[in-house]
């Protein structure tokens, strides 16, 4: 059995998890690797990563390189002696960086690699109307997301499962996988396969137009969207409303398949539903958030709001 050090690398909750997890396992930990203190909020203190803040109770070595190529940086990284270093949703290595450690660095990615490599890999999954995904850990090379597979493991996308809900699942079956992934390199039996390069789908980092619901398209992929976006970074449309305009977030919906004559983007309303029509029915809104107002469930913006009868979406 080899004697593992360990540097973690990680910067939101997804990877606290999985620091957890290790910890846990009695596995040793020697230093923690995550992004640098920054400014946020209306009083723009200094905010410390999730995984700063839980290396610091559990009294780990922490570093917050800005640059992962730097000689400074790269002599403390040295200087804690890991032979194994672990990724979890932090930034691409430079070969400096990942070619350290003596039993590799690998990486915990949350798709079933080589599907959906990239930055968003959970919400594309919903998006995209994927029925399974899962988590994968593979050895970092030059590339992102390309190197050799470790281990997978498979879960089931539910049909009205949000992106925050399988985030946490992922998170938890991502902890078990690590964990297996350092016993394995730990008793020298790890095997792996290289990654295909055939019909792939990829998963970009999300921006704010990504978000922008098209009323034209069809109502499952229109379902599908605002679940995988659900409940961050959310998807949005512009409410036009007794002339005038405001953006409108959508959280929670279901669908109602049926016939209208309405144009794509009508709102139909009562005093306790909300529904927007689309070319094969109605996505229904359970909870949104008005722009300027507190994300809330319908029938609590219908007790206070009023929908002008011609109002629509775009």
């Amino acid at each position: 059995m080899r004697d593992l050090r360990i540097v973690f690398m990680g910067t939101p909750d997804f990877a606290v998890t999985i620091l957890s997890g290790l910890l846990n396992n009695k596995q040793n930990v020697v230093g923690v690797i995550t992004a640098p203190d920054r400014l946020a909020g209306r009083g723009r203190k200094l905010n410390q990563s999730s995984v700063k803040k839980f290396a610091l109770e559990k009294n780990l070595p922490v570093l917050q390189p800005t640059n992962l190529k730097n000689e400074d940086f790269l002599k403390d990284l040295k200087a804690l002696q890991a032979n194994l270093q672990i990724v979890v949703a932090f930034r691409m290595l430079p070969k400096a960086v990942w070619k350290i450690p003596e039993f590799g660095t690998f990486n915990l990615h949350a798709s079933l690699l080589p599907q959906y490599r990239g930055a968003a890999p959970i919400n594309w999954a919903i998006i995209n109307g994927e029925k399974k995904t899962g988590v994968t850990t593979f050895f970092i090379d030059d590339k992102i997301d390309t190197g050799a597979i470790i281990l997978q493991s498979k879960i089931d996308i539910k049909p009205m499962e949000t992106v925050g809900e399988l985030h946490d699942s992922l998170m938890y079956i991502g902890s078990k996988l690590v964990v297996e992934t350092v016993k394995l390199i730990s008793d020298n039996k790890v095997t792996t396969n290289q990654q295909t390069s055939n019909n792939l789908k990829f998963a970009p980092k999300i921006h704010t137009e990504t978000c922008k619901i098209d009323w034209s398209n069809d109502l499952n992929h229109i379902y599908n969207k605002v679940r995988g976006l659900n409940p961050y970074p959310t998807a949005w449309t512009t409410l036009e409303n007794g002339g005038e305009e405001i953006q409108m977030k959508i959280y929670d919906v279901r669908m109602e398949k049926c016939m209208h004559q309405l144009e794509n983007g009508a709102i139909v309303f009562n005093k306790r539903e909300l529904k927007v029509a689309t070319n094969s029915g109605y996505l229904i809104i359970d909870s949104l958030k008005l722009a300027g107002r507190r994300k809330m469930d319908t029938k609590s913006l219908l007790n206070g709001y009023s929908f002008d009868e011609n109002a629509r979406t775009f």
